[in-house]
């Protein structure tokens, strides 16, 4: 929102006529205030928050009234403060909450006609507070703008659990794990070698999570029309656009078919839970997160932060064996939420709404799970490099004595990272874990984000009534794993867009890796006559059943323009169409990966696609196979 504020003589305001079907039913006459205080005021996208955004106009208002005391306070709407007006509706509901609080403070106020052109005469009194301006931010309106934010007070009851106010209480003890099995204090160890490993120590000791500028993903998200803010939904959920949903679809497939595969059980569990149910109650205060509040039928319920809940109300229900253990379990959470701050909400790194593959193993004992958790720490690593994600270094979390009870077990895993490692040790336990590791990503702004952690849980099959029957037919209690091997998948998208922009900051072209690159060929007619044959192979590709995804450039922009269009959207492969090409059936391929150009038959590029992409899922083109179908966004 924009306000500014003009302390006058007098103001005169009279109605003209209607600016809009929705304006404010008022008798059109002249209206004279005295000694009044002119708040013009703008309510802008973002401002959807109105308590929120009312009351700090109206604290804003009072401040500069207590100054210049005026008799009268007149809020008077001007939509041309600001290029990025709200709603009508949004702004009127606005207005009318800041007359309401200014009132509630005891001044006389009123507001100008809504929607209406108005015609005033005004006599500033030009003292030097006689004319200010203020632009005021909430959290939400921020967060529209892709701004980072400070958080603002609300309201609303927040939920926030007994092991989240733990861990902001708890004493670590920070160290390098080396790979010979020292320990080293943060601040001795030799970095030479290791940059990124001081970078992450730096972020997880300084503790300053919020971003100073936008993180350049932000600026890639939108410059390739994936993902943009919702100004419609609470801050930290995002719209995806076609283009950006194909890669998430991609991404979807790719971690789900790698949990499937390395023999986890998928189920699908609700996504709202009742607040009094007697063990969700007790895991919600050991769980570090804010929950979101929902009231249905006069109950308190709280939308879930990860697929536990579900899956370990399964597991308390069913009939396990120990010749069946360890058994994974495994969801694709679309969504889970998480209330974070508003000043920690950072476009695709941090947000409230996310997409989490969520696994969890029941593990029949200590060993067992110990196990379980290096092979999930190969699997994860497996993950990573998959991705092409080098910048990724590892922390590990544990309570001490049980860091010193397995301490040669903690070496061999990081002998299995193959490089030293960060580790936190803690006296006490502030949540259900008793130990757990977490693969992190540096990016552009050097600042850590966690893409995928494995935890041993040695608190919820009790608290959940969770056993498994034993070689003499008694039950017994599993030690559980929570896995996300990948992290949420809006964090890959923004480590992938990250990656890039270090590159592209390096003076090298940003890039997909292939088989989640939207347009895997692009085909560049050059002139009208050479349309048809582009489409009639992009057709053929398709019919043909090739797992490659070919669109046509089928604008009427120049050749240098539609081969600047295939550079701007990342296409790793383009084939320009001429004469010659119709005639010879070998099309004129360039890749974007190496600047390579070679002449190829039509099938030969889908052959060298399919070959660099075997293994991986894939998806159709979903956004529009010509260039002219597509969304703009």
């Amino acid at each position: 929102m924009r306000i500014m504020t003009i302390h006058a003589d007098y103001m005169e305001v009279e109605p003209k006529q209607k600016a809009i079907k929705s304006a404010e039913e008022v008798k059109p006459e002249k209206k004279r205030y005295d000694e009044v205080l002119v708040v013009f005021t703008s309510v802008e996208q973002g401002d959807e928050d109105i308590n929120a955004i009312a009351k700090k106009a109206a604290a804003e208002i009072d401040k500069v009234a207590k100054q210049v005391k005026p008799q009268n306070i007149l809020i008077y709407p001007l939509v041309h403060l600001t290029s990025r007006p709200s709603s009508p509706a949004v702004a009127m509901e606005a207005l009318k909450a800041i007359e309401s609080d200014v009132k509630a403070m005891g001044y006389s106020v009123d507001h100008s006609p809504f929607g209406w052109y108005k015609g005033y005469t005004l006599k500033c009194k030009g003292h030097p507070l006689s004319e200010l301006s203020r632009e005021l931010h909430t959290a939400l309106e921020s967060e529209a703008k892709g701004a980072p934010v400070s958080p603002q007070p609300a309201k609303v009851e927040e939920v926030v659990s007994a092991s989240l106010k733990g861990e902001e209480k708890v004493k670590s003890r920070f160290q390098i794990l080396d790979v010979d099995g020292t320990l080293h204090d943060v601040d001795k160890f030799d970095y030479s070698n290791y940059p990124w490993l001081k970078k992450m120590m730096t972020y997880e000791t300084k503790k300053v999570r919020s971003y100073e500028v936008e993180p350049p993903h932000i600026k890639l998200m939108r410059e390739h029309g994936l993902v943009g803010y919702e100004p419609g939904s609470d801050s930290g959920n995002f719209r995806w656009h076609p283009k950006g949903r194909l890669v998430k679809k991609i991404l979807e497939r790719a971690v789900s078919d790698f949990c499937i595969s390395y023999g986890a059980l998928e189920v699908e569990t609700p996504i709202m839970y009742d607040f009094e149910h007697p063990t969700l109650k007790k895991y919600l205060n050991r769980f570090p997160a804010r929950q979101y509040v929902v009231i249905s039928d006069e109950k308190r319920f709280f939308l879930r932060f990860a697929a536990c809940f579900g899956q370990f109300l399964i597991s308390h229900d069913s009939v396990m064996s120990y010749k069946q253990l360890p058994m994974k379990m495994y969801e694709l959470t679309r969504y889970s939420f998480r209330r974070e701050q508003g000043g920690e909400l950072a476009g695709l790194k941090r947000l409230r709404a996310f997409t989490m593959p969520d696994m969890h193993t029941m593990a029949a004992s200590m060993e067992q799970a110990r196990s379980e958790f290096a092979s999930q720490l190969g699997k994860g690593l497996e993950w990573n490099r998959d991705l092409g994600f080098n910048l990724i270094e590892v922390a590990f979390r544990a309570q001490n004595d049980f860091f010193n009870e397995n301490k040669d077990w903690y070496v061999s895993l990081v002998k299995k990272i193959g490089k030293p490692i960060f580790i936190e040790l803690f006296q006490e336990r502030y949540a259900y874990f008793i130990t757990k590791f977490e693969f992190n990503f540096i990016d552009v702004m050097e600042k850590a984000s966690t893409l995928g952690t494995v935890q041993i849980d040695v608190e919820n099959a009790d608290t959940y009534d969770i056993s498994y029957v034993d070689e003499t037919g008694g039950k017994k209690r599993p030690f559980i794993l929570h896995a996300s091997l990948s992290g949420s998948l809006e964090r890959v998208v923004y480590a992938l867009l990250e990656s890039e922009a270090m590159k592209i900051k390096d003076g090298k072209k940003g890039s997909y890796p292939l088989w989640l690159a939207p347009t895997q060929l692009r085909l560049i007619p050059i002139g009208e006559k050479h349309l048809a044959y582009a489409k009639e192979l992009q057709k053929k590709a398709e019919s043909e059943g090739r797992k490659v995804r070919v669109d046509v450039d089928d604008s009427g922009d120049t050749l240098g323009k539609k081969i600047r269009g295939a550079e701007i959207e990342w296409c790793p492969y383009f084939a320009v169409i001429g004469d010659k090409e119709m005639e010879s059936g070998k099309l004129a391929i360039t890749s974007r990966d190496s600047g390579e150009k070679k002449e190829l038959a039509f099938a030969e590029i889908l052959a060298e696609i399919e070959k660099r992409t075997a293994g991986k899922p894939f998806e159709p083109i979903s956004f529009g196979k010509l260039t002219s179908e597509r969304l703009i966004v």
